[in-house]
């Protein structure tokens, strides 16, 4: 189980620094974006491991489950794209 743990959280963690990486603008402070994405990672491998049950012997489901966790919580990080001009949604002018 520690193997799995300690995998998941390195995945999280690289799955952190890609998004880091790709997104610089769109995400808070990078302390803030690595600790998130391990420690969701870490999470997930052990509730991965949890729900399957001690007796499961694949490695890649508790690191597949991470992995996902870890995506859904950086996702929860990200802000809206800077963009030049917001667009208002089209709207009907009233009568009155």
């Amino acid at each position: 189980m520690v193997v799995e743990t300690l995998g998941s959280a390195l995945l999280g963690l690289a799955l952190a620094w890609l998004a880091l990486r790709r997104l610089p603008g769109r995400l808070p402070s990078a302390p803030a974006v690595l600790a998130t994405g391990t420690l969701g990672a870490a999470f997930g491998g052990y509730l991965t491991h949890y729900v399957l049950g001690p007796g499961h012997t694949t490695v890649t489901a508790s690191l597949v489950g991470g992995a996902l966790v870890a995506a859904v919580v950086l996702s929860l990080l990200l802000r809206p794209a800077p963009t030049a001009a917001r667009h208002r949604p089209f709207s009907v002018p009233s009568g009155g």
